[in-house]
């Protein structure tokens, strides 16, 4: 009987002792910010993985990060070549319409895409948004539903627009999380929309009319490059926000603040907690030789083994000698081999879980050897 008390009450205190830390652990896997926001996230560029998340998937009105879709849009148009920067738009009577943020354009007024882009990730220029739109589909209405299609491609759940700009409307709405994932799909996609975006100051019209970044973060917060800021009184006041340091991208998402000064200290915090707790663990760089393999009834003798593109992954700081990587090729190749074909892969392995594949694949193309080649080899040993 008294061993008994004994073991109950060893139970007891180990139980009392793990109920006092679990609200350390707890903090330490869930930091608890007390946001005044209405919807935070915090996610990472390079794997998706959300860091930390607030009413992620509650669907608010999103002010002017409705653009973020617009830029993904427009830059797809310029990446693929559909649209150049150098091209001259129109401004039409609709699109000089526009109230709220602009950049005063008059109806027939030229602008060039990249003045227009400008206008757009700077100033959050409504005009200048119609006006691209207009030009890329032929209408905003077109355009939007370019938008909504879009949406339903990155998987999006609690997405719908109903404009290009982000004008209150019935039925616009998005999530934090949405968000964060157009924005990934946008800065690691295209990533020369920063090139607009990390601008604090400019100007348009041969200098005669000054733009400032409704993003202060760009100038403020070191790393910081990206993307766009909104604010209406339905919205409150919004932020997607990026930021690059030692080789990580960050996303930051802040919905519906109650002022502008909470939405940019609220997405530094999430940036300043995802900063200070994980790194980047470089695994590979793309086009990164891997190993040379051999080749058999090849042109060449031997074929260099590439990473297909970068890889990285998420780790918390400290947790370094919890990865590990296992390559997986073979001893040799018969040719003919074809650049960019698959050879073997990179598995990556977390606390000996498989975290990530990357395809390891030829450098550069080897054609088959024919009889001649084979003499011409033998006669040049000879030689």
């Amino acid at each position: 009987m008294k061993f008994r008390k004994i073991v109950f009450t060893i139970a007891l205190v180990g139980m009392l002792f793990f109920n006092l830390l679990q609200p350390a652990f707890a903090q330490q896997d869930v930091p608890d910010f007390k946001l005044t926001s209405k919807a935070a996230v915090l996610m990472d560029a390079a794997s998706g993985k959300v860091l930390y998340e607030y009413n992620a998937h509650k669907r608010l009105p999103p002010a002017s990060i409705t653009k973020i879709m617009s830029m993904l849009l427009f830059m797809e148009a310029i990446d693929s070549g559909r649209i150049k920067v150098t091209d001259m738009v129109t401004a039409s009577e609709r699109a000089s319409s526009m109230g709220g943020s602009q950049v005063y354009l008059a109806p027939g007024e030229e602008m060039s895409v990249d003045d227009l882009m400008k206008a757009i990730a700077i100033a959050s220029g409504n005009d200048a948004t119609v006006a691209l739109a207009e030009y890329i589909a032929g209408t905003e209405e077109m355009f939007v539903k370019m938008m909504n299609k879009k949406a339903k491609e990155l998987g999006l759940k609690d997405t719908h627009f109903v404009n290009s700009t982000g004008l209150p409307a019935k039925d616009h709405y998005t999530s934090a999380y949405d968000v964060a994932v157009i924005s990934r799909e946008l800065i690691t996609k295209h990533p020369g929309v920063l090139k607009w975006t990390k601008i604090y100051l400019d100007t348009l019209r041969k200098g005669e009319f000054g733009l400032a970044n409704t993003n202060k973060l760009v100038r403020f917060y070191r790393g910081a490059d990206g993307i766009k800021t909104g604010s209406t009184n339905e919205a409150g006041f919004c932020l997607a926000a990026t930021a690059l340091r030692d080789g990580m991208r960050l996303i930051s998402v802040v919905f519906g603040a109650p002022d502008s000064k909470r939405r940019f200290d609220e997405a530094s915090r999430l940036l300043d907690y995802g900063f200070a707790s994980y790194k980047s663990y470089q695994v590979a760089g793309k086009g990164q030789v891997i190993r040379r393999l051999k080749v058999e009834k090849g042109l060449a003798s031997e074929i260099q083994a590439v990473a297909s593109d970068d890889l990285s992954v998420l780790i918390r700081k400290g947790e370094d000698e919890s990865i590990k990587k296992k390559i997986v090729l073979p001893q040799k190749v018969v040719a003919p081999v074809k650049k960019g074909q698959k050879l073997g892969e990179i598995i990556v392995y977390k606390s000996g879980v498989e975290v990530s594949r990357l395809p390891i694949i030829a450098g550069q193309s080897v054609k088959k050897a024919g009889v001649v080649d084979y003499y011409i080899r033998i006669l040049n040993k000879w030689l």
